[in-house]
């Protein structure tokens, strides 16, 4: 008796699986888009990331400008401990940065599925901040040892804006560089025809390898 064959998964990314493939060059895109093939089948995954981005949430909506995150490092499993005492000096810096705390507010986002040809791509902010005088920006964060490159910051934020309608209505995109606390915004001289014109090849190419490799 044959076994039944198994249903394909249909190709499928995260934002930051799309931006970490669209940064990869040659072979080594085959190679991570299989290993996020497998990983979804296996339904595997886990965010250690967690704990640090509630408590930073917490900073913004509590107004109290980071002593959240100077303790959260004590309250998570040893084996976390090190990732955390290496992120917690970077978004500090960048709390601060954002002004004083009781004149900033936690934003809600709302993720959002972007089509790039026939490939899904889910976007989702880590939270949004409002400003007193009505701005808003929808962050997502960096957590890589590396800085994020210039391909995946165009990519990221490009994605973040042509759906902000749905994400956080009139904010503007922000990816920060948790471990050196920096804001990355879109360069004015950033060519929106062209990045999606980029974006749509490689999803196209990402949808390629993603069926070779069943």
């Amino acid at each position: 008796m044959t076994a039944p064959a198994s249903t394909p998964l249909t190709p499928y990314a995260t934002l930051l699986g799309f931006t970490r493939y669209v940064d990869r060059t040659g072979p080594t895109k085959a190679t991570f888009v299989g290993g996020l093939r497998k990983q979804r089948a296996s339904r595997s995954g886990f965010n250690p990331h967690g704990q640090f981005v509630k408590a930073l949430k917490a900073d913004i909506a509590f107004h109290t400008g980071g002593t959240h995150l100077a303790g959260v490092a004590d309250i998570v499993k040893p084996r976390w401990r090190p990732l955390y005492q290496a992120l917690v000096p970077g978004a500090t810096t960048w709390l601060h940065s954002l002004g004083e705390p009781a004149a900033i507010d936690l934003a809600q986002t709302r993720d959002a599925l972007a089509m790039l040809g026939d490939l899904p791509v889910k976007i989702n902010p880590h939270f949004g901040v409002r400003h007193a005088d009505g701005r808003a920006e929808a962050v997502r964060l960096h957590f890589d040892e590396a800085p994020p490159s210039e391909e995946s910051v165009l990519a990221t934020l490009h994605l973040m804006a042509r759906h902000m309608d749905a994400v956080l209505p009139h904010a503007e995109p922000v990816l920060v560089d948790v471990r050196r606390g920096l804001a990355h915004r879109m360069p004015t001289d950033a060519k929106p025809d062209q990045i999606e014109r980029w974006l749509s090849g490689e999803a196209a190419a990402f949808r390629a390898i993603w069926s070779t490799a069943a």
